[in-house]
């Protein structure tokens, strides 16, 4: 099936696109509210007597129609983040404290049995590894037809139906559907997950390294697909990936984590062009760029903290050009400028910001940071 060209649309409000959904909001829901809210989310993991904080105070926001991009290291919480926003954590995992707000109504305080009206229905998963994620012994169409069949109450010949409709939309022939997940490609096995992850007309989608593994030609199509089917559909995306260049190419804005803590997040364009934090001065710097002399790459030297026993204070310190003795001891506090970036860094002290404002301080700190 040959992809259709994006065509260039206004933005949409909040309204029109709540208004594209097939179904209601919840009955708690509160149509003024944000679509999501994640305040100060903790996600614990007991490991014997001692617990692993691999989510230590998080918090973001996500509009109606946006894409949030989520970057770092690996184990630096990303993953833990999503799966507690949907409570699909293992056994030994745990939020502890904080809130994920969806339309006003606090997930966290949901049961399992409570969280079936949510999970799939209004925030949906694509997850890492489609292989491992898909059933090998049940025909693809049957997948995606079963949340429709359960989730919406609908009767087996309609959530089928709909099933290869939703296939077809993500570029898989209809003939195609009725295939066990081994006898289609790695791409297509992604964009069965992602027609799975729609069925249910969800408001948000989460994509945890959809585009692992997959070759840069058939990467490109995914990308493509799912900018594709936010704009069409009014999605709002949650996008994990290691690679800063899908960020940079789909997202509205990237929230930078380290260490189960949010380093920075802003405007893609801002975090691309201009990065506050050290730490994102650092994944940016590592990543190649045609236009200059690929051995200038930068290297973060160290390794991320033991999560069992973390560094007080700031926790990229031990690994930080810029350290301060009060890196070593003080929490930094978050900071916000005047162009939608925020960063948690004592290198931007708030009096300061109060003083002169997001711009000045930005060419005075990162210059300084340059010349050190």
């Amino acid at each position: 099936m040959t992809e259709q060209p994006i065509p260039a649309m206004l933005p949409l409000s909040p309204a029109d696109i709540r208004g594209r959904r097939q179904w209601p909001l919840p009955k708690l829901a509160d149509p003024n509210a944000p679509l999501l809210e994640v305040r100060d989310l903790k996600t614990h993991f007991r490991l014997g007597r001692a617990w692993v904080r691999a989510v230590d105070g998080v918090s973001f926001g996500l509009a109606d129609g946006e894409a949030l991009g989520i970057a770092g290291e690996s184990a630096c919480g990303k993953t833990t983040t999503a799966l507690s926003m949907v409570q699909l954590l293992p056994g030994n995992g745990k939020i502890r404290g904080g809130s994920v707000e969806l339309f006003g109504i606090d997930l966290v305080q949901k049961s399992e049995r409570a969280m079936q009206r949510y999970r799939w229905r209004e925030i949906s998963m694509v997850f890492q590894g489609a292989m491992n994620a898909l059933n090998p012994v049940i025909r693809v169409r049957d997948q995606i037809a079963e949340p429709i069949q359960y989730r919406l109450d609908q009767p087996e010949g309609a959530a089928r139906q709909r099933a290869i409709d939703l296939l077809d939309m993500v570029g898989i022939p209809r003939k195609r559907a009725d295939a066990y997940p081994h006898e289609l490609s790695g791409g297509m096995r992604q964009r069965a997950m992602i027609a799975m992850a729609l069925a249910c007309d969800p408001a948000i989608v989460i994509g945890d390294e959809p585009t692992t593994a997959l070759d840069v030609m058939v990467q490109a199509q995914i990308l493509d697909l799912l900018e594709r089917l936010r704009r069409d559909l009014g999605l709002s995306l949650i996008l994990i990936t290691h690679d800063l260049s899908v960020l940079a190419e789909t997202c509205d804005r990237v929230l930078v984590m380290y260490a189960g803590r949010v380093a920075e997040e802003g405007p893609v364009r801002r975090i691309f062009t201009a990065p506050r934090h050290p730490y994102t001065r650092k994944l940016v710097g590592s990543f190649p760029n045609l236009h200059t002399d690929r051995r200038s790459l930068a290297v973060i030297q160290g390794q991320p903290p033991d999560l069992l026993t973390p560094p007080p204070g700031c926790r990229f310190a031990p690994r930080c050009d810029f350290a301060m003795p009060v890196c070593t001891e003080v929490v930094p506090p978050e900071v916000r400028f005047s162009d939608g970036v925020r960063v948690a860094c004592h290198l931007f002290p708030t009096s300061d910001i109060a003083t002169v404002g997001g711009s000045t301080l930005e060419g005075s700190t990162l210059g300084d940071m340059t010349q050190r």
